[in-house]
Formats: structure tokens, C-alpha cells, sequence
């Protein structure tokens, strides 16, 4: 694998340079540069996916403009879709668009790295010593700067996509949706597409079809079912071997569990990170009895205030498992193991649904 947009002998890349990116646009980011890029960005995605979301559309839409507005929404619509943290999608399908399989590893790396360092310590704390209530204050702070940052962004976003009766007709009814009636977030968003596509066939247009860069997305060549296929055996064969080989090297204890668990949720998280937070804590508590109430309550205050996705929450559980049932292992590194576990069969589907599916959508959305 070269990770070069252009290279088709790579099975997970499936446009060619004219279409898998704008002309002359992703070419001119250096790949150094967006590495730094991410890592920043890594560093400072607090605030959940809102604020993360409205960081990217910041700096790679308004800012650096790596990505035009409209391929950035249908990126976004894509993630929003999938099962999994949508926001560090996002990251790895544009990463993805502007340097191939290598961006988009570089992207979702990065974003997921440094929260990830941050509550592995944190976990070793509470584990430890039991006390991370100044650790929480301390980001506590940072809540009311991303409050204003998720209001900006909002209402960048929306005067840019609800310039017409439908859009805003259709963004109401999808509030009161969610709000009032409690209709599942997929079920909103399936329903959208149906009266999108239902209006466009009457010859009805939402104002999303005038976003700038409509006019610039070249069709490039359909990417077969080949593709697919080989993707499909890459990421299984990624799945199988290492986990295979973790559970042969750690011996007994809760490791099989952490992987069944956590690849399920993994492949459930639809609606985001609180849809699957009651079947992660059901397990884990009553299930597993790897911690406490007391203690999955301080698990989802960590993973609101640190950086990264908010699945997350998900490695301070592992760590947890891991160091109350470390089989022969020393508790800090049954902790450490259960954490690496966790976050691997967590992200590794995250890569899978935006590299075997982000070619699929560039060729929809042309």
C-alpha cells in the first residue's frame, strides 16, 4: 500500500486522483501539514461531537479550505449514518480524500491518540487513588468556550443550508423529532433522505444543492464490488490476527469479554455515543461487575471533559476490567492491556466503515 490517492493497486483506494479529490486542491496540502493538522486538532477536540464537528468545519471549510462546504455535508451526512463516533469519521474520511489510506489513518489516529493518553492516565487515578475531582475542574473550564464554539458553528452551518422553506421545514420537524417525541436519531435521518429524494423527483430543490463546490464534483469511475470484497478481508483478517494473538499472549481473564463487548457496541453505536452508554454500563456493572455505578458515572465525566470522542468512556471501562481481573498480570498492566484492547476492536470498525465506504459516496454525491 503507497496510501496515494491515484495508486489503484491499493484495495481500499477506489478513485482516481480527478475524482477522489478537487482538482489541484488536495494535491496542495502537504502531508506533513495535515498530520500537524490533526494532531492539533486531537489535542483540542473537546466539547463532544458538536464542538468537534464545528472545528473541522472551522478550520477545513471556512479557514483552510481543504474541503468545500458541499463535500463536507455529504461527508457528514455519511458519518452521521454510520455506527461509531461520526465526528472522528469525519476527520478520517476527509484525511482519507486528501491523502488516501495514509490520511486517512493519520486523521482518525490522531484524533482518537491524545484523549486517549490523557483518560489512560485518568483511569490509573481513579483506579489508584480514587480522587479525580480537581482533574475534572481543571476541564470543567474549558466547557463554556466550547458552548460558544457549537453556537458559531451552528450558526455558520445554518445560514450556509436552510436558505429555502424545505430545509428549515425539514431541520423544525427533525428537532421536534428528537426533542419532543423521542424519535431514534437513524429514523430521523433515513426519513430526511426519503422526503430529500421524494422532493427532488417533484423537481423540488433544498438550498444544500447550491452549496458552493456543486459544480466542481467530477464522477469518477464506480468502484465495483471487488473493492469491497478485498477491503472486507483486509479489515477481518486486522480484527482476527491481533486479537487472536492478544488473547493467546494474556492468558486468563476478562479479555474475551472486552473484545466480544466491545465489538458489539462497536458495530450498535448507532445515534452516537449516549445510545450505547446504557448497554456498555448494564454489562460492565451488573453483567461483568467490572465497576461500580459510582464509578461508570466518573467514567462518562472524564470522557465529556477530555479531549476525543466521547466513546472513549469505553477504554476507561477496559482499563477498569483489566485491572480488577488482571489473571496473572500486575493490575496497572491488566490495565493498560484492557485499555489497548478496548480501543482496538472499538476503532478498527470505525476505519472500516469509512475506507470501504467513502469511495461509494464520493461516486453517489458526483
Amino acid at each position: 500500500m503507497t496510501g496515494t490517492d491515484g495508486d489503484k493497486t491499493n484495495p481500499m483506494d477506489g478513485l482516481p486522483p480527478d475524482s477522489a479529490a478537487e482538482p489541484g486542491r488536495a494535491s496542495a496540502v502537504p502531508f506533513t501539514t495535515a498530520l500537524l493538522y490533526w494532531l492539533r486538532l486531537g489535542l483540542v477536540s473537546f466539547g463532544g461531537p458538536a464542538g468537534q464537528i464545528a472545528l473541522m468545519q472551522a478550520d477545513l471549510v471556512d479557514r483552510h479550505r481543504w474541503i468545500d462546504q458541499r463535500r463536507f455535508l455529504h461527508a457528514l451526512n455519511f458519518c452521521m449514518l454510520l455506527p461509531g463516533p461520526e465526528a472522528m469519521q469525519l476527520a478520517t474520511y476527509i484525511g482519507w480524500r486528501l491523502h488516501g489510506i495514509r490520511g486517512g489513518l493519520a486523521a482518525g489516529v490522531l484524533f482518537v491518540l491524545p484523549g486517549a493518553a490523557v483518560l489512560l492516565v485518568l483511569s490509573w487515578i481513579a483506579a489508584a487513588h480514587g480522587n479525580v475531582g480537581l482533574v475534572e475542574a481543571v476541564f470543567a473550564g474549558i466547557q463554556p468556550v466550547v458552548v460558544a464554539i457549537v453556537a458559531h458553528a451552528v450558526h455558520r452551518i445554518g445560514k450556509r443550508t436552510l436558505g429555502d422553506p424545505l430545509s428549515i421545514a425539514l431541520a423544525i420537524g427533525a428537532f421536534l423529532a428528537l426533542r419532543a417525541l423521542g424519535v431514534p436519531f437513524p429514523a430521523i435521518v433515513l426519513a430526511a433522505a426519503l422526503i430529500g429524494v421524494t422532493a427532488s423527483l417533484l423537481g423540488w430543490r433544498c438550498s444544500a444543492a447550491q452549496l458552493p463546490g456543486a459544480a466542481r464534483v467530477a464522477a469518477g469511475p464506480a468502484p465495483g464490488l471487488g473493492r469491497l470484497a478485498r477491503v472486507t478481508l483486509v479489515f477481518a483478517a486486522l480484527w482476527i490476527v491481533p486479537v487472536a494473538l492478544a488473547l493467546v499472549l494474556l492468558g486468563a481473564g476478562p479479555w474475551g469479554d472486552i473484545v466480544q463487548l466491545f465489538t458489539t457496541a462497536a458495530f450498535v453505536t448507532f445515534g452516537g455515543a449516549y445510545a450505547v452508554l446504557p448497554y456498555i454500563a448494564q454489562a460492565a456493572v451488573d453483567g461483568y461487575g467490572w465497576l461500580s455505578p459510582t464509578d461508570m458515572t466518573r467514567a462518562l465525566a472524564l470522557a465529556e471533559s477530555t479531549p476525543g470522542p466521547l466513546i472513549l468512556v469505553t477504554q476507561f471501562v477496559g482499563f477498569f476490567a483489566g485491572w480488577n481481573d488482571p489473571g496473572a498480570l500486575p493490575p496497572l498492566a491488566g490495565g493498560v492491556a484492557g485499555s489497548a484492547l478496548t480501543l482496538y476492536v472499538t476503532f478498527l470498525p470505525c476505519f472500516f466503515f469509512i475506507f470501504a465506504g467513502a469511495p461509494y459516496i464520493e461516486r453517489l454525491a458526483a
